[in-house]
């Protein structure tokens, strides 16, 4: 009965993960021998693994990585140009401390948004806010948000997260007031927040793509400077392998 109560009160305190673990210890003899500071240990550990898995999740949800299965532990180096010491250093997210970009380019297939994806969910885990958006889905997302009045909520939104990835920089031509959009989400991260850009296009043509001198000189000031530049090679992985079966999508 005193256990029943206990686990009780523990549910109560949204203690579930030290409630589960106290019965897992009640049901195994061998913790009969543990001091009661170790098994107390044990029950902290359990709730603190809990919250830490729980937030983990929340963090990996808000993010909307398109490629969600993306980590650093599957990235494939054969034939990719990538220096693995680069990537041991990004994996420390002491890149995202210092309010640091990374810039990924490459041809269409190489990986450039597995390995975007991949460094976001490192930054999740490593306790950082992450959000993905496609260039092309997300001037639409601000133009709506122009339209009904919450333009300001998205750019603080976009403002606060650690990292911003920014995924097909450079596939479609920009507009006056995209290009004004952009210069803004941007403006706010400068100096304060990490983002994460891929691109077909190098990077030395950006500034053309761009297509306006000057808020092309705005734009790029404000992410080019503190940059980490990932340049991938090789054949596209989504081609069919020789077997004749599709790459796999952690190729992509």
């Amino acid at each position: 009965m005193l256990t029943e109560q206990t686990v009780e009160r523990l549910r109560s305190l949204r203690l579930g993960a030290i409630a589960d673990a106290y019965l897992t210890q009640q049901r195994d003899p061998s913790t009969a021998s543990l001091s009661f500071d170790e098994r107390l240990g044990m029950l902290v550990d359990a709730e603190q693994l809990a919250r830490d898995n729980r937030a983990l999740t929340r963090r990996l949800k808000e993010a909307k990585l398109r490629m969600s299965h993306a980590c650093l532990e599957d990235l494939d180096y054969s034939g990719r140009k990538l220096d693995r010491a680069l990537i041991r250093q990004l994996a420390t997210c002491r890149w995202v401390a210092e309010h640091q970009n990374i810039l990924i380019t490459g041809p269409t297939g190489v990986g450039k948004t597995f390995l975007a994806c991949a460094l976001g969910q490192q930054t999740c885990r490593q306790g950082h806010r992450v959000i993905y958006r496609r260039i092309p889905r997300l001037f639409p997302e601000l133009t709506l948000a122009h339209g009904d009045g919450t333009y300001p909520t998205v750019l603080a939104r976009f403002a606060r997260v650690d990292v911003l990835i920014l995924d097909d920089w450079g596939l479609v031509g920009l507009k006056d007031a995209q290009r004004q959009d952009l210069l803004e989400i941007l403006d706010d991260r400068d100096g304060g927040r990490s983002t994460i850009i891929t691109s077909q296009l190098p990077s030395d043509r950006w500034h053309e793509h761009l297509g306006d001198p000057t808020l092309a000189d705005a734009i790029l000031d404000r992410v080019v400077h503190r940059a980490h530049r990932l340049t991938l090679g090789g054949p596209s992985r989504r081609k069919p392998n020789g077997n004749g079966s599709a790459a796999s999508k952690s190729d992509a």
